[in-house]
């Protein structure tokens, strides 16, 4: 359903961030949060006064809202219009969100850092010969002895 289809009634039922998510879906773009929340007390006939006193209200909503997502430079976008990547680095965890055009590139970047003919395995077994396996059990049976 499109939001000209609503009547005034069902707008005003309507939650902020059911209407951001409407507005965001009909626009198939990215919006900063201004824009955005602009857009929703137009559809709601809402003032000037009413934009500048609830707009960081709107930027909590928005926030812990799991449909929307923050991109690069303050943009807005719909979470479903994004692929998920997760990244695992020594120091810590974090999803990375990637614009589905933009992951078909990394990924061909990422095909060319393998392509190199290194020695990089040979360094690993030099660093592993000394390594050795360690059963639990026999670990405790030497602890009782």
């Amino acid at each position: 359903m499109k939001i000209k289809d609503l009547t005034k009634e069902d707008l005003e039922n309507m939650s902020y961030d059911d209407l951001a998510y409407m507005i965001l879906k009909e626009a198939g773009s990215k919006m900063k949060i201004n824009e955005l929340f602009k857009k929703v007390c137009d559809i709601l006939g809402l003032s000037e006064n009413v934009f500048e006193t609830q707009i960081a209200d709107f930027f909590e909503l928005i926030s812990t809202e799991k449909r929307f997502l923050m991109l690069e430079n303050g943009y807005w976008d719909l979470k479903e219009n994004h692929s998920q990547k997760v990244v695992i680095d020594d120091e810590d965890e974090e999803d990375v969100f990637i614009d589905k055009d933009e992951e078909d590139q990394e990924d061909e970047e990422s095909d060319e850092i393998f392509d190199d003919d290194s020695d990089d395995d040979d360094i690993m077994e030099d660093d592993l010969k000394d390594l050795a396996v360690i059963n639990p059990d026999d670990e405790e049976n030497e602890n009782l002895d």
